[in-house]
Parts: structure tokens; C-alpha cells; sequence
């Protein structure tokens, strides 16, 4: 984590400055800013324009400069922002300047990867424990964490106070584990299990299905691929249809 201070972080014990209202696509995006900075302090730079901040995080450097404005950050005509002090205010906003603890449910394939996964420390996380329900992968080790029994969520959650519960479990274990989450007084959960959670008012869910991105990703290839089978200009378009027929525009018009 970065050493700079955050010019609104608290000056004094008690001194908790309010946080902005952002807009959801705002704070969507502050990841993307924040990962564009560590790589650019990572290799030296101590300021960066608007437009290089833009293209490294992939936004137009006009959204993005309206976003950093909310958060207090103008940066310096000539100059661009300060990388160091931009990192502390998107970490403090983001609440990053505590390392928060995380249990992860579900130590299957996908589980076993994103326990072994790195990257969650240098930005802020600690994987504090795992859980399956299968007795077989009980006592198990994964990156110097034993998986423990599910039953033991409530002991170990007051313990390590587990802040976010990650799921990782097949969709049909995926509610009655969220349910358990949340009776331990977990109040934010991100679902990797294919399957829509029905959750309390005041518990925050995000989900990701990598099946729908894959998904989306084939609609682009659908379009795509349409798109360069279109004829050139006079020739007749053909129309797909089930069973691998087609038939012309034409043929269409005159109904055979």
C-alpha cells in the first residue's frame, strides 16, 4: 500500500471525514483507475496527465476526469495528477487503508484458485479463512490456510472479523451458505456460484458469472461475424435460418 497520506484521511483520533456519494459507474471505475496507478508507480512515474491516466485505465479522459473531481482531485495544469497522492485518495474512498478480512466458502476448482491468487494481498485483502462443507477437503492446505469445516464459520468469523464472504460453492449450496454468511454478521458478499441470492436489505452482493461473460463475449463474435458476412453493394443477403437453410432477399420477396 502506498505511504502518501490522503489529504482527507483523519488528522487526528476520531477526525472521520465524510465520504463522497458517488454514482455506482464512478466507483466501478475507481478500481480500474487505482490498478493503473500502482503500475504506473511500479515503473517510476511520480505524475501522470488526465489522457495517459485515461488510456491505461481504458476510459475516455473526460469521464474520468469528472470522476477524480468528485473525489476532490483537479490535478495540476501542465503537470497531470500526483501518482502517489491520486493511489490514497482512491484507496481511502474505496476503503482500502484497512486490510479486510475475507472468508472464502467453497474450496472446489474455482475456490482453490482464487485462494492461491496473490493479488488479493497488495490490494488491500487477506484471505483469513476457508470453508467447505465436504469432509474430504477438510484439513486440506491452500496457501498456508487449512480449509475448515463450514460449521466452524461462526467461531472463526468473530475471531478474524470477517468483513466480505466470498462464495465459491456449486449454485445449490450457494443461498444456504450466503444465509450463514449473513448470520454472522456478514454484511457484503461476492457470488461467484451461478445462481441469483436472496439476501436482507443492508447486505451487499456482487456476482460474477463467467459463463455470462463468455456469453456476452459471444453475442460481439455473433455481430461481428454477421457484419463481414453482409454482401457487397447490389448482391442479394442471405437470412439464416434453423437447420442451416438460408434463403436471398429476394426469394424472401417473392415467397419461395
Amino acid at each position: 500500500m502506498s505511504q502518501h497520506r490522503h489529504p482527507g484521511a483523519p488528522r487526528r483520533a476520531g477526525a472521520v471525514p465524510a465520504l463522497p456519494d458517488l454514482p455506482e459507474a464512478t466507483v466501478a471505475r475507481l478500481p480500474e483507475y487505482l490498478r493503473a496507478l500502482h503500475n504506473l508507480a511500479e515503473t517510476g512515474h511520480e505524475t501522470v496527465s488526465s489522457e495517459g491516466l485515461a488510456n491505461a485505465a481504458g476510459v475516455n479522459s473526460a469521464k474520468l476526469r469528472k470522476d477524480l473531481s468528485q473525489l476532490g482531485s483537479y490535478g495540476t495544469r501542465g503537470v497531470g495528477y500526483d501518482v502517489g497522492l491520486l493511489i490514497d485518495q482512491i484507496e481511502y474512498v474505496l476503503g482500502l487503508t484497512q486490510r479486510r478480512a475475507v472468508a472464502l466458502v467453497g474450496v472446489g476448482n474455482l475456490g482453490h484458485a482464487l485462494a492461491g491468487y496473490d493479488g488479493f494481498a497488495s490490494r488491500g485483502f487477506r484471505i483469513a479463512a476457508l470453508f467447505d462443507a465436504d469432509q474430504e477437503r477438510v484439513g486440506e492446505e491452500i496457501n498456508d490456510l487449512v480449509v475448515l469445516h463450514i460449521d466452524e464459520l461462526p467461531r472463526v468469523a468473530a475471531e478474524e472479523s470477517i468483513a466480505i464472504g466470498v462464495i465459491a460453492t456449486p449454485a445449490a449450496a450457494a443461498q444456504r451458505v450466503a444465509d450463514q454468511l449473513v448470520a454472522v454478521g456478514v454484511t457484503s458478499i461476492l457470488n461467484f456460484a451461478p445462481c441469483v441470492l436472496s439476501v436482507p436489505d443492508g447486505v451487499d452482493v456482487r456476482k460474477v458469472d463467467l459463463a455470462i461473460e463468455l456469453q456476452i463475449l459471444s453475442f460481439h463474435e455473433h455481430r461481428k461475424a454477421s457484419l463481414t458476412a453482409l454482401p457487397a453493394a447490389g448482391g442479394s443477403a442471405l437470412t439464416a435460418l434453423p437447420g442451416g437453410l438460408a434463403v436471398t432477399e429476394s426469394q424472401e420477396a417473392i415467397g419461395t
